[in-house]
């Protein structure tokens, strides 16, 4: 987690940290050492960050380095993301302390910034667009401003799937003891933070664009063999736009990555949501057709009201738990009397619900179809047919599947279906009465 050596002790392997058996490090840098380490509770593996001694003690940071764990210690339980690092437990003693986190095996975004090791671009956006959704549930739910954005700090879980690590550089608008000095990597500081301005969302929003920008194109937008160089250039110089440093890059993505990079907080995007929008419009330009991205998948169901109850890590939940497909015109998704017990989610697209040939009803985007046999249970004949009346993105949602969401996200979700048969019998109704 950590890409900076620090010298110092180094703890016995052999030894225990509270309730944690050691099993090898993982990573050492400025802050403290990273282990992985067993719960001998629960027996889960932890990443297990330990602040020894000689670190609180350094004459010239220890200070800053307490600060900086107590700062990442206070978030234990608090950011509950699927997008961020969870803090799952937290011990600060006079001159030592360990913080238990989630452990992601995939390493980070750091060993995808060489120009051999780039990741697709359709990837990057989907990873950039995740970041986006991470920082904004941060920032409103307790006010958080990362500070310390790049790639080492972005682990990889699985595929697009990253989670956002390290907040003890965290500035804490809740928080009366929060520092404003400028901390974080220089390479990826935005001008505000550099000039010692307390920093807000935009700085984060910066940072992201860089990261993006390095995952891109293979290098960083400012380099420098020297610090007030790269400050001069970080501060004046716009940078070489993404499709011209690399060939082969589309154009869409420049203005994107660079309006994310302005150097006036004010130019940049407005909110999270609306960079997350953008990054999720210019994914078509380097996707196949035929691709469904987890942005579009997690648009779609956000959007829906009868979802709204969701939190955002519900919505991820259940745009995991479909099985997305795209469906051409004529296409029939459901045939009357045919056994079925799953529903579907009309993303993209109408279609048509007949019975007998009879039209019965017209299904819009946003809207469910086949609720009634999810939430009887079990297998049922369905009782009419649903046809695509034009090319369809669909989300088909098995009981077997979304049992394996949250408790909570299940109790959202069914009383939100019940809410839309209710709804659409109340509708029925009022059309026998005329």
């Amino acid at each position: 987690m950590a890409d900076t050596a620090t010298p110092g002790f180094e703890l016995d392997l052999s030894l225990q940290v509270g309730k944690y058996d050691i099993q090898k490090m993982l990573g050492k840098g400025a802050s403290g050492t990273v282990y992985l380490a067993k719960d001998t509770f629960t027996g889960r593996l932890v990443a297990l960050k330990v602040i020894e001694p000689e670190v609180f003690r350094e004459p010239e940071f220890g200070t800053v380095h307490r600060s900086q764990f107590l700062n990442e210690a206070s978030l234990a339980g608090k950011l509950r993301h699927p997008h961020i690092i969870a803090i799952l437990d937290a011990v600060v003693g006079e001159d030592s302390g360990h913080i238990a986190m989630e452990y992601v095996i995939g390493g980070d975004l750091s060993q995808h910034v060489k120009p051999d090791k780039l990741l697709p671009p359709a990837d990057v956006l989907q990873i950039g667009f995740k970041c986006c959704g991470a920082m904004d549930y941060a920032y409103r739910e307790q006010g958080i401003v990362h500070r310390d954005i790049k790639p080492a700090n972005i682990m990889i879980a699985r595929g697009t799937d990253i989670k956002i690590a390290d907040f003890g550089a965290a500035f804490l608008k809740k928080s009366q003891a929060a520092q404003t000095a400028a901390l974080g990597s220089p390479f990826y500081m935005a001008p505000e933070q550099i000039e010692g301005h307390e920093p807000t969302f935009h700085s984060d929003m910066y940072s992201l664009g860089v990261v993006m920008y390095e995952l891109l194109v293979g290098r960083r937008p400012f380099v420098a063999d020297k610090l007030e160089a790269l400050i001069e250039k970080i501060l004046r110089t716009d940078p070489v736009p993404p499709s011209q440093a690399r060939a082969g890059l589309p154009r869409e993505l420049d203005a994107v990555v660079l309006r994310a990079m302005n150097k006036d907080p004010a130019h940049r995007y407005g909110t999270w949501a609306q960079f997350a929008v953008e990054l999720s419009k210019v994914v078509s330009v380097v996707m196949p057709a035929s691709a469904i991205p987890d942005s579009e998948k997690y648009l779609a169901l956000s959007k829906v009201e009868m979802l709204q109850l969701l939190s955002d890590a519900e919505f991820w939940e259940l745009a995991a738990a479909g099985s997305w497909s795209r469906a051409e015109k004529a296409k029939a998704v459901i045939k009357e009397d045919t056994p079925g017990n799953s529903f579907y989610f009309l993303a993209k697209g109408q279609a048509k619900v007949t019975k007998q040939g009879r039209l019965l009803n017209m299904i819009n985007e946003g809207e469910c179809f086949g609720e009634m046999a999810f939430i009887r249970g079990g297998e049922e004949p369905r009782h009419a047919t649903v046809e695509c009346l034009t090319d369809v993105v669909l989300a088909e949602f098995k009981p077997e599947t979304l049992e394996k969401m949250s408790l909570s996200a299940q109790l959202h979700l069914t009383r939100a279906l019940v809410r839309n048969v209710v709804d659409r019998l109340a509708l029925a109704n009022t059309r026998l009465a005329r």
